[in-house]
């Protein structure tokens, strides 16, 4: 599958014919919500775990020296935690725009802290883009995100916003808390407040 995915987004017409369309972010929507939104509220969706799985050319690497972003693998009985965000339609083709590197739109239902849920979308990178880049050891991807600086800035910014982002939630992540404390090995750390 080829690294930009807008024009495959573009065919979901699922939630066409809706005013708004439940929006979950994971990683990096989770601390930029660069887009207008009508409601935000933390949530969950079942069924999938966090990884640095993903490659990063055009935000937080380059070609050559690409950056590590996170995507959802799945893990029966798995839960990740992040944010909603209740969109209209018309944001999707930002959106389309920057998660283009790898990452399909995905129909899901997700649940929210006070019990409700509701159905909505998501961006995932599956193995099958060109950008994907798959598993490593927390160690080795500190290394390359340590190393790694894109149009967006350094990719270990990505991951030290996510980490604050997680803890500010209240919603821990081993994985992403492994590849920080190695992150802080190579001598970058959270700044302090």
């Amino acid at each position: 599958m080829s690294l930009n995915t807008i024009a495959i987004n573009q065919r979901m017409d699922k939630f066409d014919n809706h005013d708004s369309v439940w929006l979950f972010g994971y990683g990096s929507l989770i601390f930029k919500a660069d887009f207008p939104f009508i409601e935000r509220r933390p949530a969950c969706i079942g069924g999938w775990t966090r990884r640095f799985w993903q490659g990063s050319h055009d935000h937080r690497g380059t070609e050559t020296a690409p950056g590590r972003v996170v995507t959802l693998a799945p893990e029966p009985g798995g839960r990740c935690h992040g944010m909603a965000y209740l969109v209209t339609p018309e944001e999707f083709a930002h959106l389309d725009h920057r998660e283009k590197n790898g990452y399909l739109r995905l129909a899901t239902e997700m649940h929210f802290e006070d019990g409700g849920s509701a159905e909505g979308i998501v961006y995932i990178a599956t193995h099958e883009n060109e950008a994907y880049l798959g598993p490593a050891s927390e160690h080795d991807i500190a290394r390359q995100i340590a190393g790694a600086r894109g149009p967006s800035g350094p990719n270990s910014e990505y991951l030290l916003e996510l980490a604050k982002a997680l803890r500010d939630l209240g919603k821990p992540d081993p994985h992403v808390f492994e590849i920080e404390r190695h992150l802080a090995t190579f001598g970058i750390r959270q700044p302090q407040e």
